[in-house]
């Protein structure tokens, strides 16, 4: 209560209405698998195209691993399908199993005749995608060298730049040589000194205030670095006029050419700009610089690089600095090119994988464990983990399908859409499913035809990412509550397999959901069961309407935690809950003609004992009357006569 110690008049806001409860997106999806290219264990970030998915992980060439296993990108696929039905919103969590598990940087690609001698490079990411070409190509900008009412001025120098000075007056514009820009910010105002070593006390340091406008230039020098790809697929990337020097920064980011090519990882001596500088650029930057021999400035790194044999490394043997003093025009004059190669798309990603770890010390993680980290996801997939079910990787697929339905429901607001083998019979996918006992799982069955647009002939691939979009276009078009199926598969040219009312009367019953094709309305969903024994949630729609509200519920009374534990919470909880469910209950969500047959909110002492209030528990009942789908619709008729009365 506010305190009144003086006498006057005194306003104070209040509410009258409940708190609302706002609903929950369930459109979300998660795919687990592997990917051509992409980070392992960044946090995936939100994906709205297939555009924004080949830009991180690659395009949709087929996957080689080194164990011989060669199969089509299921995970490029899924995405396609999941966007094409309708999906929205997608996190991608790229497993990888390298060949030489002891070896950190087994699969990653590294530069064919070395790095130069002052750094190390290799890929950012492992796969075959990262073989390329990286250029590193250097630039001498224009004069920033001014006179303002006499007195000498540069123009957009940044400290710790490096500058080549050039005297015009002398015969063929000498090159006094290149400097390292130092700018005494303590004094009033701000002088430059330019150091021909980095060092502060270096001889031959030259002031700003003794150069003559028109008479000297300064230039600053800058690196930019191109990687080409040599593989399909994969596209190139260019970071232009990097600083140089190993300390130079901008607006307090770390942004020189070290920093920008930069391991994600945390630097332990400065955690937070190391994620801040490079965390953004980490998930489509395709290579790693590091400065191994830890030159101090810029006027090293660039004496490092005049340094590299150019002729050995594949670029023209005219030299770099050569071309930088007279100002050439020619790019591959004044760039060193090396050629990566190496790269490995490892062996085919075990169950292991899929389930992922933390590393205890940089807390980073993989697989399903990096999408416990993700609270929006609401559908979970991994298009082709079951790939060969009914073969050699009959194990781990089956370990794979538990491992995405164990995680559905440690996550509680999350369903995993479970693929049938490829080329299953129906015996086959039936013994799957007699394995499977859940209610946080569907289980789709056949695999679906389509063109694939880099062969350009038809394959067969999962059915989980045109599924998670089918929930996507529902939720959106219709509602969460209303059961996804009988809805046209969009890319669908078949099915492996095309069933016929007698065999889906067979799977139906099983959980197993159905695409089946209709003469004049096309290919369709056709089920909508969970893999659940348990008749009360046997329909996918309740499932996921139920997780729906349980979490809108859940985020929507946080406010609840730690007041006042009385009748006034008890009312206040009891009214934000039942106007939720009457705005349900309005949209046609739930049976009944009226609230009170619909739902109820429970949350008195009868609901609570003196016990739980002793132990800080506020306990509230909730019963809803949810719509199941109308999955048989029987018209019974029969003769009548006109005289004849109903």
């Amino acid at each position: 209560m506010p305190e009144y110690l003086a006498p006057g008049v005194f306003i104070e806001e209040t509410s009258f209405r409940a708190k609302s409860i706002e609903g929950v997106s369930t459109t979300t999806t998660g795919f687990v698998g592997p990917t051509r290219s992409g980070p392992l264990d960044i946090e995936p970030e939100i994906i709205t195209s297939l555009v924004e998915y080949e830009r991180t992980y690659g395009g949709k060439e087929r996957l080689e691993f080194d164990d011989g296993t060669i199969m089509d990108n299921y995970m490029w696929h899924g995405a396609r399908a999941f966007f094409e039905e309708g999906g929205k919103r997608l996190y991608v969590s790229r497993v990888f199993t390298p060949v030489d598990e002891e070896d950190p940087l087994s699969g990653f690609a590294t530069p064919a005749l070395g790095s130069p001698a002052f750094v190390s490079m290799r890929a950012r990411f492992p796969g075959r995608c990262g073989d390329a070409r990286v250029t590193f190509t250097f630039q001498v900008g224009q004069d920033i060298l001014s006179d303002e009412g006499g007195v000498p001025r540069v123009r957009a120098l940044q400290h710790r730049d490096v500058v080549m000075i050039r005297d015009l007056g002398s015969p063929g514009a000498t090159v006094r040589g290149f400097f390292l820009a130092l700018q005494d910010r303590e004094a009033l105002p701000p002088t430059w000194h330019f150091s021909p070593t980095g060092a502060t006390n270096a001889s031959g340091m030259v002031e700003l205030a003794d150069l003559v406008p028109g008479a000297t230039e300064i230039r600053i020098v800058t690196v930019t670095v191109n990687v080409d790809p040599l593989t399909p697929g994969m596209i190139s990337f260019t970071e232009s006029t990097l600083p140089l020097d190993p300390l130079h920064q901008r607006s307090d980011f770390p942004d020189s050419v070290f920093d920008v090519f930069a391991p994600h990882a945390r630097d332990p001596d400065n955690p937070e700009g190391k994620v801040i500088a490079n965390l953004a650029r980490a998930r489509i930057n395709p290579l790693v610089i590091e400065n191994t021999a830890e030159l101090d400035n810029g006027i090293e790194v660039l004496d490092a690089f005049f340094a590299v044999d150019t002729s050995a490394s594949g670029s023209p043997p005219a030299g770099v600095r050569n071309a930088l003093e007279t100002l050439g025009d020619d790019p591959r004059a004044r760039s060193i090119s090396f050629v990566m190669t190496g790269g490995s798309d490892g062996v085919r990603p075990n169950a292991t994988a899929y389930e992922g770890a933390v590393d205890p010390v940089s807390d980073l993680s993989t697989g399903l464990k990096q999408m416990e980290n993700l609270e929006d996801v609401s559908i979970i997939a991994a298009p082709g983990s079951t790939f060969g079910y009914e073969g050699d990787y009959q194990a781990d697929a089956q370990t794979i399908v538990r491992l995405l339905i164990n995680h559905a429901a440690l996550m509680k607001y999350r369903i995993a859409v479970i693929d049938s083998g490829d080329n299953q019979s129906i015996s086959q996918v039936r013994a799957m499913r007699a394995q499977l006992d859940s209610t946080y799982g569907a289980l789709y069955y056949p695999w679906i035809r389509v063109l694939d647009p880099l062969s350009q002939r038809e394959i067969y691939v999962p059915p989980s990412g045109f599924v998670s979009g089918i929930y996507a276009r529902n939720d959106v078009n219709r509602a969460v509550y209303k059961a996804p199926a009988n809805e046209v598969v969009n890319l669908a040219l078949g099915f492996e397999r095309f069933l016929n009312k007698s065999q889906q009367e067979v799977l139906n019953p099983e959980g197993i959901n159905c695409f089946r094709f209709f003469e004049g309305r096309g290919m369709r969903l056709w089920g909508a069961r969970t893999i659940s024994s348990d008749p009360e949630w046997k329909y996918v729609n309740l499932r996921r309407y139920f997780a729906y509200l349980e979490r809108s519920i859940d985020k929507g009374t946080q406010w609840a935690v730690f007041e006042p534990n009385g009748p006034l919470l008890w009312a206040n909880v009891r009214r934000t809950i039942e106007s939720f469910l009457l705005n349900e209950w309005q949209n046609g969500a739930l049976l009944g003609d009226t609230p009170e047959k619909s739902y109820f909110v429970k949350c008195d002492r009868s609901t609570m004992s003196q016990n739980d209030l002793d132990n800080g528990r506020l306990i509230a009942l909730i019963g809803v009357a949810p719509l199941r789908p109308a999955e048989f619709v029987i018209f019974r008729i029969g003769q009548w006569t006109s005289d004849r009365k109903i």
